[in-house]
């Protein structure tokens, strides 16, 4: 079956409410230090949903597939249907429930932001550290908006200044839905669980706490 015929069957499965929650994965590339990464999801039911980066360590998403480390340094930013922000995450740390370390630099600077969410649609984003959202809405735009800073890092590195590459992979765990802006499609094996009917995983975690001025 052709991808555009399971998305269709996908999308009528939740209007009729039969879907199940699942995974969604996704892989892209940053152009610019300032770029920002939207995605979309819709919680069917009160959930415990997780955001999780991979591309920082790198390791397996949730669609079966290796990521390569190496990646800038994420944070990630979420808000509700109406904009509002909802909370902001800049490391997740080492140790249990938490992330890897990258075998390189040693330190645990992916994300894994773990939450109850209500029934609803919300919005996450990933940025480069430490480009965090002004806050209160997502309206509101974030620190390192504007073409005069899209090398604000001076390339793509972590707060160690250690050099880095623009890819990202983020996964959105146990939620009906998940979208990019724009068109991109989770990856095939997301699509397949959710097909299937499979219930979703969550966890959580972060780094310095570090928040936007």
């Amino acid at each position: 079956m052709k991808l555009k015929k399971i998305a269709s069957f996908l999308a009528l499965s939740l209007t009729m409410g039969v879907a199940s929650a699942a995974n969604f994965s996704f892989v892209g590339q940053f152009q610019y230090d300032n770029d920002v990464q939207s995605f979309n999801f819709t919680v069917g039911e009160a959930s415990l949903v997780e955001l999780r980066s991979w591309s920082y360590a790198g390791g397996v998403n949730a669609a079966g597939n290796a990521i390569a480390r190496g990646g800038f340094d994420p944070i990630l930013a979420l808000f509700d249907s109406t904009g509002a922000f909802i909370g902001e995450q800049d490391d997740a740390g080492c140790g249990d429930n938490r992330v890897d370390p990258d075998a390189v630099t040693g330190t645990c600077w992916d994300t894994r932001f773990r939450t109850n969410l209500a029934a609803g649609t919300y919005t996450a984003t990933i940025q480069q550290y430490a480009n965090f959202a002004n806050r209160p809405n997502l309206a509101n735009g974030f620190r390192f908006d504007g073409v005069a800073n899209q090398n604000f890092r001076n390339g793509f590195r972590d707060d160690r200044q250690n050099q880095r590459d623009a890819h990202w992979a983020f996964d959105i765990l146990n939620v009906n839905l998940a979208s990019v802006p724009g068109g991109q499609v989770p990856e095939p094996a997301s699509l397949a669980l959710l097909g299937l009917g499979l219930a979703g995983i969550a966890v959580a975690r972060r780094r310095k706490a570090v928040k936007a001025a």
